[in-house]
């Protein structure tokens, strides 16, 4: 399936429908009167999180959206149908957005979550709501309510626990398909990864969803190169993996490192505070005293060891997917005991 990440829509709620000006005209009825039944509802246009998904490709070829009118009142006191609504499955993780692409209107996180994002407008009333003492034959019924509309941008930043951070070629899609049963494209070119990708990664008796996108280079918070648009995938993640091509050398490597560092924090996002586990890929490629003196001037640039990995030859990979699994449980740790925290606030106001 495409991968999809960004579109724009349109969506319209139902107009309600109108009130019907009726009378009783039935033989061998003494007292007729008033008897026009009210329209139906409009339709509204619903966002709701679904499992399963994860593009928004099914907004590619389709972008106008449009929920039902409410039907008219009829006589006998016969009310109108309200109109079907219209309901936006979406992947977890999609942000809705008014049309400045700016405004955030809704961010669906996990699975059932449901938005109204448009109300359909309201019946109009049907005459036999405005009989009286002084007026016993009303010739008077409301109109139905107007539907509501808008542009919206829908944006997908997916969910994952750790992200992959990198140059082209430092081995990101290499390692993924190592450690996960993701496929990505594998090649010994730059930007071999033209979108991001997910993986589920089993390590010890636990597992995580690691995720990578394609990569940074110097500018890309310009545009160039792929840009950094698809770094808003893992703004979501607990833990980057940043992985430094080990063949490149000391000093290379540690420009390398900056490049990236400073693309993340041109970024924005929190993406520069983020909880970092540094590795050298590619360790079979070269002797063990050039990944020595690169894990060193590497280690004394970011302030903390160095992992040293070859995810062809599986060297050092499950010491660094522990090291993710750390991370990641311990956030997820401090999380729940936020929302705990949080929780018995809330019970002790009440």
């Amino acid at each position: 399936m495409k991968f999809l990440d960004q579109a724009k829509i349109y969506l319209r709620s139902g107009d309600g429908g109108n009130g019907c000006v009726s009378f009783r005209r039935e033989a061998h009825v003494p007292r007729g009167g008033p008897d026009g039944g009210d329209g139906g509802r409009g339709g509204d246009v619903i966002a709701e999180c679904v499992p399963g998904l994860n593009t928004l490709i099914d907004y590619r070829y389709r972008q106008h959206f449009k929920a039902e009118r409410g039907t008219d009142g009829m006589g006998k006191a016969r009310y109108g149908r309200g109109g079907k609504d219209v309901v936006l499955e979406l992947p977890a993780g999609t942000q809705i957005f008014a049309e400045d692409n700016e405004t955030l209107i809704a961010d669906l996180t996990a699975p059932g979550e449901r938005i109204v994002l448009l109300e359909g407008g309201a019946g109009g009333r049907g005459n036999m709501h405005f009989k009286s003492s002084t007026n016993q034959a009303p010739r008077r019924a409301d109109a139905g309510g107007e539907a509501q509309e808008m542009w919206v941008w829908l944006r997908l930043k997916l969910i994952a626990d750790a992200g992959l951070v990198g140059l082209p070629n430092a081995g990101k899609s290499t390692f993924l398909s190592t450690v996960s049963a993701a496929t990505p494209k594998v090649a010994d070119y730059p930007f071999t990864t033209l979108h991001p990708a997910l993986g589920v990664v089993e390590v010890d008796d636990g597992s995580f969803v690691l995720a990578d996108i394609p990569g940074l280079i110097e500018g890309a918070h310009e545009g160039k190169g792929l840009g950094d648009r698809f770094l808003g995938h893992v703004e979501r993640c607990r833990v980057l993996l940043h992985l430094v091509d080990a063949t490149q050398g000391p000093e290379a490597a540690v420009e390398a490192y900056r490049t990236v560092r400073g693309e993340l924090a041109a970024y924005g996002g929190d993406l520069e505070g983020k909880a970092e586990v540094v590795a050298l890929t590619k360790a079979d490629a070269v002797s063990p005293d050039e990944i020595a003196d690169t894990a060193r001037a590497l280690g004394a640039e970011v302030g903390a060891p160095v992992l040293q990995i070859s995810a062809v030859a599986r060297q050092g990979v499950t010491e660094a997917l522990r090291a993710l699994r750390r991370v990641i449980e311990e956030a997820r740790a401090a999380e729940a005991a936020e929302g705990a925290a949080e929780a018995a606030d809330d019970e002790a106001e009440a």
